[in-house]
Parts: C-alpha cells; sequence; structure tokens
C-alpha cells in the first residue's frame, strides 16, 4: 500500500496525463460506492484494470468511496428501487434473470442498481473535479507544501529518505 501511495504522489508530481489520474479518480469512486459481495463489482473491477489508468489513484479512491457508501444507502435504494420498478423495463430485467449466472451480478438489488446509477452519473462531474484537483495540485499545492517548516523537517527524517528512494525506482 505504501508503495501506491508513493507512486501516487509521484504521478501527481510528474508529467503523467491529467486525464489518466482524473478518469482513476471518477473509476475509483464508481466502484467505491458499489457493495463488495456480488459478481458486477468484480466485473467492473476487471474492467477497469484493463483501461489505462493511474491504479494507486483507482485503489485509493475506491477506498474512500467504500467508506462513504454505507452512509449513503438509504440514497442507492431509493434511486435503484425507482429505476428497477420502472413498468416499461420488468421485462427486460425478467429476462436478465433468467439468463444464467446474470442473477450473481445482484443488479436486481436496489442498492446494487441504484450505486451503480449514482457512479455513473457523477462519472463525468468526479472527471472535471479530478482534473481540477491534479492541476490545482502540480501548480500551487506542491510548492506550498515544500515550503512549510514540517515539510523541510519531515524531509530530513531518515524513513523519509528510504521512501524518496523507493519513488526514484
Amino acid at each position: 500500500m505504501l508503495k501506491s501511495i508513493i507512486k501516487l504522489f509521484g504521478a501527481l508530481n510528474a508529467n503523467v496525463n491529467p486525464g489518466e489520474i482524473a478518469h482513476a479518480f471518477s473509476c475509483g469512486i464508481l466502484l467505491g460506492f458499489m457493495p463488495k459481495d456480488n459478481l458486477l463489482w468484480w466485473l467492473v473491477f476487471i474492467f477497469i484494470l484493463f483501461i489505462r489508468i493511474n491504479k494507486p489513484m483507482y485503489l485509493i479512491m475506491t477506498l474512500i468511496a467504500s467508506t462513504f457508501s454505507p452512509v449513503m444507502d438509504d440514497l442507492f435504494d431509493t434511486i435503484g428501487y425507482a429505476f428497477l420498478t420502472i413498468p416499461s423495463l420488468s421485462g427486460f430485467f425478467g429476462t436478465l434473470l433468467e439468463i444464467p449466472f446474470v442473477g450473481f451480478t445482484k443488479f436486481n438489488n436496489s442498492v446494487v442498481m441504484g450505486s451503480l446509477l449514482c457512479g455513473l452519473a457523477l462519472y463525468i462531474p468526479m472527471y472535471f473535479l479530478g482534473r481540477l484537483f491534479v492541476a490545482l495540485w502540480r501548480k500551487h499545492i506542491t510548492r506550498w507544501i515544500r515550503k512549510t517548516h514540517l515539510a523541510k523537517a519531515i524531509a530530513k527524517l531518515p524513513l523519509i529518505a528510504k521512501i524518496t528512494e523507493m519513488a526514484g525506482e
């Protein structure tokens, strides 16, 4: 985990495409909102691993969004129930349930469907928020952090020197 965090900070400060970091930001939120006990989560997780994004940001944002998702379960349940009970889609959902293994995705669970829909709806806004974060980080925050007395003191610690050496690998 420490190596992932080091790579993330390296990517934030390096010449990595901000779009890769922003997509990872959005994908992490999408996946973090979803309950982890179903096949749909695993399919989305594996699919996103094949996309060219910043993997450390993806994993960190998944963990962060996962901590907030239980608080939002009532919202996910309401949205998922409203979507799953649309009369014109009931035949389609019934057909999907008859297909082998599709039931393991638990798409018919209102919390799973609501969290997926919320994650998809937030994808574009979170992408732009991620790009804004990267731009602010590179332009302002990094310089400000390096100038603080605390950062200068921490940089002199032997453990930090070891971490800096790991980041250079």
